[in-house]
């Protein structure tokens, strides 16, 4: 027996009903396939096999790629879940891959994700959480319940994984969510509630440097169960506007819900020519010279280089170098660009010699967006955008594809095709080159990447030769589908994590370009202490990141501590990819769950780690505020910053942090991090003082002005006050 559960049911023990505060659910009765009859209370499902809830169906022998499966999972629901603020329960779910519709009793309460059968087709939400509110008069109290939960599975593995699930009482923010709608001149706060709820709004506006409150007011609100409230807000979008719900029931100062709006710091960018990226960039002897002259400013615009090496030829209306250098050397460089408003001028350095990545890459890849369905038609749109939104005139160059591209059998001479989504890889990638940008592709040393696809095992320098034909400047190599080949083996030494890893890198160094080398293998076996030996260009530090506050605290905050001694020019350590604006992993995109604070955090984060910035979202839709994160000049500029030195924590404690990283000027990059529940005022020269810095002003990064340093201001919970101290 185990706790609270008797092999597919969940039997509370004797004695057990009266104090139980939450029911856990550890097993469930399992049927592949599919029949709507199978969500019904008294269906018969005696002879369907059970399976446990924290692991998925693949790891308990079964095979359903692509397929539908049922749980159907009888529980007792005691009364004294009755009690408390609501009589509401809450279904807490916890992790299911790929998409669900879950059932209580008959009664459809929640569905995340779409089937392949719903309009609009297949789209999988493995990553969000499922947390559905279950109607009282639905309740079966102190008997016999069914949960039945429909599951599509796109791509191995499926159905429940990581944890129990549970049955709980719901909370305020369970109950009742805020959200905003932009307008032109403001935001309307929207007020949705599962549960009848009588509490206050309040509205604040405010001076998002020094906190100061501006104007603020607060509405008395009542509402039924499942009613909502609109309220238009006017408002400056480069204001900070806070709005708390509270109920009184809900214990209101420590369960408030509260939502801030995406208040935008980076000053618009001048009309007149402005130069934005990086001030070097490194390539190989003889190698294809791929790069874009990232000036801001008005459009049209005309390029101009002088000290070109010979070979190397400049494309004077968009701004395109290219051409090969096969002379070893440093060739300093001057860019000017003019347009109608004025010229600018920006010193540069084209460094020909061994080594490549001379500062960490910016640019795109298409997973944290598109996920399985991408295409080439999706990657091009991604590409214009890139010219026409502005990304390219800030240094971003990469276009990477991700998982899904590849063909479902190799050619009968082994060579690897795209699949049918990318009719002509080599145009695509001639396409990118000749507009300044750069293709990325996606594979794996095992037979099979993580979606499924066809990976390298056995064809490595076919693949590099296949790759290096189409144009690719850079190979994320995924060690997903090698972990069956590395479990199956006897040698688990740090050795062997190595060896897939260092034939790869053989291959694409005989090929006649340059292949920036992506190490994608989750930290294991320490990689940022051997990366650099196998002449990698960066390693992954940590697994996957996702769109929540949980998952960017423990990668950035505690995986990154004590790997700055591993990075530097050439060799990067890497936190994973950017996950603001419109994310979703498929065709369900959605604003990411980062507050507009946990973003500023992420990318100001990013920045002083000299990590890899690659935006995971969709660019079409890219708004204002995520145009404000990822392009601002002046941040963007101690990720790049030519010294190459990665941050180091100096200070933790109270909450916060502080991290810092020398500069290549003789300047120092800091960033103070509130990672408190609410709001901090903080002095800014105490701060600086811990870490033996002293000025009379700094420069404030984000908001591109110089502030005093014996001044207090409000960091905001999850938020950042990210200085240069000169």
């Amino acid at each position: 027996m185990k706790r609270l559960i008797l092999i597919g049911w969940a039997l509370l023990l004797a004695g057990g009903l009266a104090s139980a505060q939450e029911v856990i659910m550890e097993s469930g009765r399992f049927q592949k396939g599919d029949n709507p009859a199978w969500q019904a209370p008294d269906f018969a499902d005696a002879a369907w096999p059970v399976l446990v809830l924290d692991k998925d169906w693949n790891q308990q022998g079964i095979q359903n790629t692509n397929g539908i499966g049922w749980y159907r999972i009888h529980v007792v629901v005691p009364s004294s879940l009755k009690k408390g603020v609501v009589e509401a329960i809450m279904l807490d779910l916890g992790a299911i891959d790929d998409s669900d519709e879950t059932w209580f009793n008959g009664h459809l309460v929640g569905k995340t994700g779409r089937f392949p059968s719903d309009k609009g087709g297949y789209s999988g939400e493995w990553q969000q959480p499922r947390r559905y509110i279950v109607d009282p008069k639905w309740v079966n109290w102190d008997g016999e319940n069914v949960i039945a939960v429909r599951v599509f599975n796109g791509g191995d593995p499926g159905g429940f994984y990581q944890r129990s699930a549970r049955i709980v009482k719901p909370g305020l923010t369970d109950c009742v969510s805020l959200n905003l709608e932009k307008e032109k001149d403001g935001y309307t706060v929207v007020l949705s509630t599962a549960v009848k709820t009588a509490g206050t709004l309040k509205i604040e506006v405010a001076d998002a440097l020094t906190g100061q409150v501006e104007s603020s007011k607060t509405q008395k609100v009542s509402l039924g169960s499942w009613k909502e409230k609109r309220l238009f807000v006017p408002l400056d979008h480069h204001k900070r506007l806070t709005v708390v719900y509270t109920d009184p029931r809900f214990e209101e100062e420590e369960v408030a819900q509260q939502i801030t709006t995406p208040y935008i710091l980076t000053p618009k960018a001048p009309a007149t020519p402005r130069y934005n990226g990086p001030l070097v960039f490194g390539v190989r002897p003889g190698s294809p010279v791929i790069f874009r002259l990232a000036f801001s400013g008005e459009k049209p615009m005309k390029y101009a280089v002088e000290g070109l090496p010979e070979g190397v030829v400049l494309d004077p209306d968009k701004g395109v170098l290219s051409g090969t250098c096969t002379q070893a050397g440093d060739y300093p460089l001057v860019f000017t660009a003019t347009n109608s408003k004025g010229s600018a001028k920006a010193a540069f350095t084209l460094k020909v010699g061994a080594q490549i990545a001379l500062t960490p890459p910016m640019g795109w890849n298409s997973w944290n967006c598109w996920g399985l369905s991408v295409s080439q038609e999706k990657v091009m749109a991604s590409a214009a955008a890139f010219i026409n939104a502005g990304l390219a005139d800030y240094g971003y160059s990469y276009i990477n594809i991700d998982d899904a591209w590849e063909a479902e059998e190799r050619n009968p001479d082994g060579t690897i095709s795209p699949n049918e989504k990318f009719p002509d890889m080599k145009a695509l990638g001639d396409w990118l080159h000749g507009n300044g940008l750069k293709l990325g592709i996606y594979s794996s040393p095992g037979d099979r990447t993580c979606g499924g696809y066809l990976g390298t095992l056995d064809h490595e320098l076919q693949d590099a030769e296949t790759w290096a034909s189409w144009g690719v400047d850079y190979l994320k190599y995924d060690w997903c589908g090698y972990s069956k080949v590395f479990n199956a083996s006897a040698d688990h030494s740090v050795a062997a994590n190595i060896r897939p890893y260092m034939k790869m890198q053989q291959y694409l160094r005989e090929q006649p370009r340059d292949i920036f080398y992506s190490l994608c293998q989750y930290g294991n076996a320490r990689v940022w202490e051997w990366g650099a030996f196998i002449d990698a260009n960066s390693w992954r530090t940590t697994g996957d990141i996702t769109d929540t506050w949980e998952s960017l605290y423990t990668i950035g905050f505690k995986q990154q501590v004590g790997l700055h001694p591993y990075a530097g020019p050439g060799h990067w350590n890497d936190p994973d990819m950017l996950v603001v604006g419109k994310v979703g992993w498929s065709n369900n995109l959605r604003d990411s769950r980062l507050t507009p604070d946990e973003q500023y955090t992420h990318i100001s984060l990013w920045s002083l780690l000299a990590a890899n910035m690659l935006i995971g979202c969709d660019l079409s839709q890219m708004d204002d505020f995520t145009f404000n994160l990822l392009c601002n000049n002046e941040v963007n500029a101690v990720n790049q910053d030519i010294l190459g030195r990665q941050a180091h924590k100096d200070v933790e404690e109270d909450g916060m942090q502080i991290w810092s990283r020398d500069l290549a000027d003789g300047g120092k990059a800091v960033g103070i991090f509130n990672l408190n529940g609410q709001s901090v005022p903080t002095l800014l020269s105490g701060a600086l003082a811990k870490i033996g810095l002293e000025a009379e002003t700094v420069r404030d990064l984000w908001r591109q002005k110089d502030i005093p340093t014996e001044a207090q201001y409000m960091i905001p919970s999850h938020g950042v006050l990210y200085v240069k101290v000169k």
